[in-house]
Order: structure tokens, then sequence, then C-alpha cells
């Protein structure tokens, strides 16, 4: 979905400016591609706020919670030790999670070159269709969703222990 709105963003900016200008098209004109670059950097920026105010926000609110619940049954280090489980947790799956990205993208990158050699009828098969397909969803799994969950690590990481004296109930 924010995808598709920043991509119609980009469709009517490429339309206003081929109306304003129609030397664009006979290569006489040069467009303005600096607009289209920051329309498609705001739409990022814009889609990337809540997924980031989640990464910071939970691992305070998580440490916060169980800091109290810590102070009324007498544990100071509760919401520590919550939030350590939560970090090795979140570090075990993001890893599992971005090898599985990584390695399924590079799968089905190398099924679609594998029939491309002639392999299983080759180009313009049944077999190619399916394999550009999936080549399809693993470019965006290798290149995108799997190295992004290094960034949330590192994120909540650096969180955690920045916050950590947060997280301890003084005696």
């Amino acid at each position: 979905n924010a995808v598709a709105k920043a991509a119609q963003e980009v469709v009517l900016e490429v339309r206003r400016q081929i109306e304003d200008n129609p030397d664009i098209m006979t290569f006489k004109a040069r467009p303005d591609y600096r607009s289209c670059v920051a329309l498609v950097t705001q739409a990022a920026l814009k889609e990337m706020q809540f997924p980031g105010m989640l990464a910071v926000g939970m691992p305070v609110g998580v440490g916060l919670v169980f800091r109290g619940v810590g102070y009324f049954t007498n544990r100071p280090m509760l919401g520590a030790e919550a939030l350590a489980g939560y970090l090795m947790f979140a570090t075990t799956t993001g890893i599992l999670m971005a090898l599985f990205l990584d390695n399924v993208g590079g799968a089905w990158d190398n099924a679609k070159k594998f029939v491309e050699l002639g392999n299983h009828g080759g180009k313009g098969s049944e077999a190619h269709k399916a394999a550009v397909t999936g080549d399809t969803v693993g470019d965006p799994f290798k290149d995108t969703a799997g190295p992004s969950l290094h960034v949330l690590i590192k994120l909540l990481s650096t969180t955690v222990l920045v916050m950590g004296p947060l997280f301890v109930n003084s005696a």
C-alpha cells in the first residue's frame, strides 16, 4: 500500500512535468529528477515513522512496565531482567528471520538463473514464468528485508544499553 501510494505520486509528478514541458519526451529538455527523488524519499520517511517509534518504544515500554512490577514485588532488577529476555528473543528471531529472507531471496534468484540456462524448458516456459515471479519476491527479500533486520537489531541493542539504568529500581 505504501509503495503504491509513492508510485502514484511519482506518476502524477511525471505527468505534470511532461504536461508542463513536452520537450522532455523528445529529449530536448531534461526532467526534474530531484522532485521525483524527493517524493519517494518523503514517502519512505513517512512510512518508517511508526516502525521506528515501535522499535525504540517497545523496549522502553517493556523495561518500564517490568520495573513497576519489580517495585511492587520487591525485585529491583526485574525491569532489566525482562528487558534482557526481550533483547535475547528479538536478536535471536531477528537473526533467524534475516538468514531466512537472505537465503530464500538468493535461492529464488538462482532458480531463475538456472531456468534461464535452459533447464526445465528455458526462457519462455512455464517454469521460467514461475521463476520470474519467485525472483520478483526474492529480490526484495535478499536486498532489503533481510539486511534491514540487522539495523533493527542494532537499534534495539543500542536503545536497551543506553536506557538500561532507567529500568532498575534503586534500593
